[in-house]
């Protein structure tokens, strides 16, 4: 017996367009339309539209002390109109989730969370916060992904307020009387929009977003070439439970004022990595033929198993074949040679720097 998937309020449109659907994170969801590489290029020329959907959407209202003491954003020093890229850890310092915070008005916070994590987060964050502040889940939203150069330019002619907004501000808009919370952000490097909007207009939104002939719809399959390309974290791959922000380079994302403080969960454990280095890091990898190394590919040093590929794939833009893992940090400098073991053979790859496609994001 199989368990039913859930679907997106957008599920009908994929069927519609051609989606071919796909399980995921127990969703139903389109995996391509035209093509993998047609929708990657299309982001990367133009604008794309992703149904992000199955993520969980949600505002904390109340005491937001009890949340900050769960991750490793400094929530005091995050004005109205901005959003953080925040972790969830759990008490060893491990990363239970990445996620969203921002604050789009002065009611409260509004959160963004993994869809295969949003039921483990809510009840994680439900629990400490019991008493001094409400998480209110907010299931009666969709959330729509705008991506690619032309982004912005599309959102000027739907909003021009919402276009004036720079790299990781957010805030609420109003399109043909809808009352949208938009961010200026997302997961494939490029500038663009997330927008969340109520379920029952959901559709027709997209609709609208579609009619312009600089988008058009994307899948999954081209958002992992997009974020893997952008050297960007895909959450139980590249990162888990296990895993601390600094081996997965991401000690941008604990911000000083908490690592001063040392007042997050797992704040010996990662300190201690900041101080001393941990024993591993998360690399980005280029492979000198065309073979790729998927997720679960060793990584040898002279023959020595030194590390683990935990995201790979051919980097349409790149046009080559890449991957991202974690090696021994006395492996991870760029320009260490490395051999992935692709299918019992030594494919010849090289440590270097991510993203590797350059971040495109609006800053002004």
């Amino acid at each position: 017996m199989t368990d039913t998937l859930n679907r997106t309020p957008l599920y009908d449109l994929h069927v519609e367009l051609g989606a071919k659907m796909v399980p995921f994170a127990g969703y139903e969801m389109p995996v391509q339309y035209d093509g993998v590489m047609a929708e990657h290029n299309h982001t990367r020329e133009a604008a794309g539209l992703f149904d992000v959907s199955h993520m969980g959407q949600a505002r904390l209202i109340g005491d937001e002390s009890a949340l900050e003491k769960l991750i490793t954003a400094d929530l005091a020093a995050l004005p109205q109109g901005e959003q953080k890229y925040t972790l969830l850890l759990n008490p060893e310092g491990g990363v239970k989730d990445d996620l969203m915070v921002s604050r789009p008005d002065d009611e409260g916070l509004f959160l963004v969370v993994n869809a295969a994590c949003k039921r483990s987060d809510f009840d994680y964050i439900i629990e400490a916060t019991k008493g001094v502040a409400e998480l209110v889940e907010l299931d009666g939203r969709a959330l729509l992904a705008l991506q690619g150069p032309q982004a912005g330019a599309v959102m000027a002619d739907l909003c021009p307020d919402a276009a004036k907004m720079v790299f990781m501000q957010a805030g609420w808009f109003e399109i043909d009387g809808l009352r949208l919370m938009i961010s200026r952000s997302g997961y494939t490097g490029e500038d663009g929009f997330e927008i969340s909007v109520a379920n029952e207009h959901a559709s027709d939104f997209a609709r609208k977003l579609l009619s312009d002939e600089r988008v058009k719809p994307i899948g999954l399959g081209a958002r992992d070439s997009l974020r893997l390309e952008a050297g960007l974290c895909l959450y139980g791959h590249d990162m888990d439970e296990t895993t601390s922000p600094i081996e997965a380079g991401l000690i941008w994302a604990v911000a000083k004022s908490r690592r001063e403080r040392a007042d997050f969960p797992g704040a010996a454990r990662i300190l201690k990595d900041i101080a001393d280095k941990p024993a591993k890091k998360r690399v980005g990898l280029a492979l000198k033929d065309r073979a790729p190394a998927r997720e679960g590919t060793e990584i040898a040093v002279n023959g020595e198993i030194v590390g683990v590929v935990t995201s790979g794939g051919f980097g349409p833009t790149v046009g080559a074949p890449i991957a991202m893992g974690f090696v021994r940090t006395d492996l991870s400098a760029p320009g260490t040679q490395v051999d992935l073991m692709v299918r019992g053979k030594a494919r010849p790859a090289e440590v270097v720097k991510t993203p590797f496609a350059p971040h495109r994001f609006y800053r002004g």
